[in-house]
C-alpha cells in the first residue's frame, strides 16, 4: 500500500498539554511519610507507525508479555516479523523518539491470508481454535470464519494483537483503537485486504490464588506452636489453631474471581459475540504465582482471553473507550 502521508499525534490520554501523562511512581527515597501519596512524572507518549529498523526486540518482547508462559509454543519472532511488515497498519507508542522501543502496541493482521503462507500465523491459529473450545458459540463463529475460501480477500478474520508495559495507564489505548479504525479505511480505500468479518481480540486475565511464600510461613509458625505445645503439654491441652473458620471460608473463594490485565476488555464485552478465558498449555512452576505479584497478599494466575466482535461495532468500541478512559 502507498505510504500516506499522515502523522500520529502525541497521544491525548492524559493531560490537555500535548499527551502529557502523569504517571504514578514509587514513594520518594527519603520520604518518612506512611501515607499512600505517589510522585508524579509527567511522560510524553507519541504514536509511531511500527518502525522495522527499530522495533523488532521491543515488539517481540511485548509478544512473549502477551501470550504469557505459552510464548515458548511459538515463533515470536516471527509473529513480530509480521507485525513490522504492515508498517502502515498499527500503531507503537513511545516516550523518546522514533528510534527508541515501544511502550505499547496494537496492531491487526488478516489471519486468513496469513495462515497460508506464515508458519507462525497457522500455529497461532490452531492454538486459538483449541482453546476456544472451552466456549461453543465462539468456537463454532471462529472456525466458520476461518474456513472461508475467500476470507483472505473478504471477509475473514482480523486478529487484533495488543500489548502494552505493566505501568502504561490504560488511557493510551482509546486513541491506538481510533488510529486502527481509520487506518484500516485507509487500507480499504486502496484496496487492500482489510475487509473483515469480525476482529479477534487476544488478551489475558487472571484470578488471585492463596500465597504459597504466606502458606509456608504458617506451616514453619505452626511447626513452632507444636514443638512448643510438645514441651509445655501439661500446660497445654490444645494446640491453638492459626486459622478461624471466616478465613478458611474466604480461602476457599478465592480463585473465582477473574481480574483484567487490560481494563478496555471489560468494555469490549459489552459488544462481543462471545468472549471467553482459557488455561494456558503450559503449567507454570512452583512459586510462578507469588513471583507475579505486586502489593499483595495474594498470588496471581494469569490465564488466557479471547473476545470476539463484528467488524461493525468497532465504530461504537471506539466510542465507549474514548467515554470510559478520558484523558485525566
Amino acid at each position: 500500500m502507498p505510504k500516506r502521508k499522515h502523522e500520529k499525534a502525541p497521544v491525548e490520554a492524559a493531560n490537555d498539554v500535548e499527551g502529557d501523562v502523569d504517571m504514578k511512581g514509587t514513594k520518594s527515597a527519603g520520604s518518612d511519610s506512611d501515607s499512600d501519596d505517589f510522585d508524579e512524572f509527567p511522560v510524553d507518549f507519541e504514536m509511531f507507525d511500527p518502525q522495522p529498523a527499530h522495533d523488532f526486540h521491543g515488539l517481540k518482547i511485548l509478544i512473549r508479555q502477551l501470550l504469557d508462559i505459552d510464548s515458548t509454543l511459538f515463533d515470536t519472532s516471527a509473529l513480530a516479523d509480521l507485525v513490522l511488515s504492515q508498517p502502515l497498519v498499527g500503531t507503537t507508542i513511545k516516550v523518546d523518539t522514533n528510534e527508541s522501543d515501544p511502550y505499547a502496541f496494537l496492531t491487526v493482521l488478516n489471519v486468513n491470508l496469513h495462515r497460508k503462507t506464515n508458519p507462525a500465523m497457522e500455529t497461532l491459529v490452531k492454538y486459538i481454535l483449541e482453546k476456544s473450545k472451552v466456549n461453543e458459540k465462539l468456537h463454532e463463529q471462529l472456525t466458520r470464519i476461518l474456513e472461508k475460501e475467500d476470507g483472505a480477500e473478504q471477509g475473514g478474520l482480523g486478529l487484533i494483537l495488543t500489548e502494552r508495559m505493566v505501568n502504561m495507564p490504560v488511557e493510551v489505548v482509546p486513541p491506538m483503537y481510533k488510529m486502527l479504525q481509520e487506518e484500516v479505511q485507509w487500507a480499504l480505500d486502496e484496496k487492500e485486504p482489510y475487509e473483515f468479518e469480525a476482529y479477534l481480540v487476544l488478551s489475558k486475565t487472571y484470578t488471585e490464588v492463596a500465597s504459597q511464600l504466606d502458606a509456608e510461613d504458617d506451616a514453619e509458625e505452626e511447626e513452632e506452636i507444636k514443638r512448643k505445645a510438645k514441651k509445655f503439654k501439661s500446660r497445654m491441652r490444645e494446640v491453638p489453631r492459626k486459622k478461624d473458620a471466616r478465613i478458611r471460608k474466604a480461602e476457599k473463594e478465592i480463585g473465582k474471581e477473574v481480574f483484567f490485565f487490560h481494563p478496555e476488555d471489560e468494555v469490549l464485552h459489552e459488544e462481543a459475540i462471545a468472549y471467553t478465558d482459557f488455561k494456558y498449555t503450559k503449567v507454570p512452576e512452583a512459586r510462578s504465582a507469588d513471583s507475579k505479584r505486586a502489593f499483595s497478599d495474594l498470588g496471581i494466575v494469569p490465564q488466557g482471553h479471547m473476545i470476539l466482535f463484528k467488524k461493525d461495532k468497532l465504530g461504537h468500541v471506539v466510542k465507549e473507550l474514548e467515554n470510559t478512559f478520558k484523558p485525566f
